[in-house]
């Protein structure tokens, strides 16, 4: 699938007060090791993973987040996006927001937040039979308070080689990227300091 956009992005879009909450919200609660949509099924399964084994393609501390004065203030982005990329993705529901703190080390190998098949009902009514459409990443730090910690996009398709970007453009506190979730993407590891960001996958239907 190809599009004239492969990533849209909105610099300085949220305010410092805005990050600075969603900080806060985030440091009172309890962080958890990240780990792949792939291991979260092999768990669910039953079969257990050594930490270490974890922390080989991703190793970060997460948040679930579900205040809804994230949704009303990234929501309106995640429509504009879609309508200024000329995506025309079909959505409907967002997953749980996803606050991640990198800290020295820290890094996503390469991966795509797509899943090769729809949820299933186990995972509630309002994610049965959809899939991954949209995801938008918010940079909450300043970049002065850390070093690496970069998003890369692999631009990968079926005419071309490997075409890896550095998204620069999110850099500054507040702003946001938002591209098609089968977009593979990863977080270079952070070499100084801390960078807060979070993710919101949007779902809908599956491509027809």
């Amino acid at each position: 699938m190809n599009y004239q956009s492969d990533y849209w992005f909105y610099p300085k879009a949220f305010s410092n007060d805005f990050c600075d909450k969603i900080i806060d919200i985030a440091k009172k609660q309890k962080h958890n090791l990240a780990i792949t949509g792939k291991e979260q099924f092999a768990l669910e399964k039953g079969k257990k993973i050594k930490t270490s084994d974890l922390k080989k393609r991703r190793n970060s501390n997460v948040v679930w987040l579900e205040d809804q004065f994230i949704y009303d203030e990234v929501y309106p982005f995640l429509h504009q996006a879609n309508l200024e990329a000329k995506w025309n993705m079909d959505f409907d529901w967002s997953e749980s927001c996803q606050f991640t703190k990198y800290s020295k080390g820290q890094f996503y190998d390469w991966h795509c937040d797509s899943f090769p098949v729809p949820y299933s009902k186990h995972k509630g009514d309002s994610w049965e039979g959809k899939i991954r459409k949209l995801s938008c990443t918010i940079s909450l730090s300043e970049p002065k308070n850390y070093q690496g910690g970069l998003l890369e996009f692999d631009l990968r398709n079926s005419y071309s080689k490997s075409k890896k970007i550095k998204c620069k453009e999110i850099l500054p506190k507040g702003s946001i990227c938002v591209f098609p979730s089968y977009t593979w993407h990863r977080v270079t590891p952070v070499t100084k300091g801390t960078r807060y960001s979070l993710v919101i996958w949007s779902l809908g239907k599956p491509f027809k």
